[in-house]
């Protein structure tokens, strides 16, 4: 298969300036701290305020991409932000960035909506206007930011959090050059997580979106592998296809869940291979949990998230962040796997190879010194900041490059930028 030059050409982070620490906080819930750190896979969980939200963190993510990594914002075409926690049902969250970083008014902005997949949407739809010449050379920036928000003393407590990645796509994929058309796709109408107007937490049915998830990853994933098959990017062999991936990357509501989607697409490999008929459906279970396949394909693109929580559609690509960040140098020219899952449903398999600048791209992203500037704060702090109400933000000053929402007067939302040391 011919590689299209189409892919994510640099990226960046923003996260809340205050986390809390999940051991501390199963202790102040009465729990096994096990129950939280090896029962979800998390040690610590990003703590937002009101300040925070879904704007200023898109609009820090995008500042800190454009400053490090020094683009040329008249050359950027396009702006999508991808979000399940918007700020108005009819103002996108991507027209406030547009505003508050004096981007262009040449571009096609807009919000993609749906729960964790909206982020990928706006991936592909960037991706496809870039591949078929319609960008004309323009690139396009694509941010996916949410707060993952279930409230106090509730069964989500401690898989909540907050973020947002922004992602440059281009002709020039200096981190991930994707392979355009050979994506699956799942999709399904069912009600396994949604949040009604007006309600902060969202509803979840755990147990069957847990289901549904790993449902709509089979079908995408064979979806994803007939055309690569048929484009000999992966074959049959003494390794299955899912093997043949250096990396798999899930979407991860909490870390746990990517050990259960690993499982899960190797079982779908080890029923549809050649010689399935010669081994049993038990043996093939046994399998398809193999730690080995896990560690060595799954377990390295989690540290972000592990200190973060869930971040709903920024998790896949908070996780590619942490496993480039990790790996981007013994990577380059490798094939990684990623998943998108949202509830529902719609769920993507898609593929791409590591480029041979991700180190360079990613030393000046600079992930641990984002990480390194939060605040640990006490389990009394994070509930005091969980009572705050949404529309009353705390007078702080930003960080400079990064955003804040001020006030809302008159209906309108008003942010102010840190300014510069």
């Amino acid at each position: 298969m011919k590689r299209q030059q189409v892919g994510i050409e640099a990226l960046a982070i923003a996260v809340p300036r205050r986390y809390v620490d999940l051991a501390e906080l199963a202790r102040a819930r009465g729990v096994d701290p096990a129950k939280y750190t090896s029962g979800l896979g998390a040690r610590e969980m990003a703590v937002y305020d009101p300040g925070e939200d879904t704007v200023a963190l898109a609009a820090s993510a995008v500042s800190r991409l454009l400053r490090t990594h020094q683009v040329d914002a008249s050359r950027i075409g396009m702006l999508v932000v991808g979000t399940e926690t918007g700020v108005d049902h009819s103002k996108p969250v991507a027209s406030h960035v547009q505003g508050l970083l004096k981007l262009p008014r040449t571009m096609r902005v807009y919000d993609t909506q749906h729960a964790c997949y909206g982020g990928t949407a706006g991936l592909m739809a960037a991706a496809e206007w870039i591949a078929s010449g319609a960008a004309a050379g323009r690139s396009a920036v694509v941010v996916c930011s949410d707060i993952a928000r279930y409230g106090l003393n509730t069964a989500g407590e401690p898989t909540q959090g907050a973020g947002a990645v922004a992602l440059l796509v281009s002709e020039q994929p200096d981190l991930l050059a994707l392979d355009v058309g050979l994506n699956g796709s799942c999709s399904m109408d069912v009600y396994d997580f949604w949040r009604p107007l007006g309600r902060r937490e969202a509803v979840v049915d755990g147990h069957y979106s847990i289901q549904c998830y790993l449902e709509a990853l089979s079908g995408a994933y064979r979806g994803w592998r007939e055309r690569a098959l048929a484009h000999e990017v992966v074959r049959w062999g003494s390794t299955t296809p899912g093997e043949q991936l250096a990396r798999i990357l899930y979407h991860v509501p909490f870390c746990k869940m990517a050990r259960k989607a690993h499982t899960q697409l190797r079982l779908c490999d080890l029923e549809d291979a050649p010689n399935a008929a010669n081994t049993t459906a038990e043996a093939r279970e046994e399998l398809a949990k193999s730690s080995a396949s896990y560690e060595a394909q799954v377990a390295s693109s989690l540290s972000l998230n592990a200190r973060v929580g869930n971040v709903y559609t920024a998790s896949l690509y908070l996780a590619l962040a942490g496993l480039l960040h990790a790996e981007s140098g013994t990577l380059a020219g490798q094939r990684l796997g990623l998943l998108s899952y949202g509830s529902g449903c719609a769920s993507e398999f898609f593929s791409g190879v590591v480029g041979a600048q991700a180190a360079q791209r990613m030393a000046r992203t600079d992930v641990e010194a984002v990480m390194a500037r939060r605040e640990r704060v006490s389990v009394e702090e994070y509930e005091r900041l969980m009572k705050l109400p949404g529309d009353g933000p705390e007078v702080l000053a930003p960080a400079p490059g990064e955003f804040r929402l001020a006030e809302i007067r008159d209906h309108k939302r008003h942010y102010v930028e840190g300014a510069a040391s």
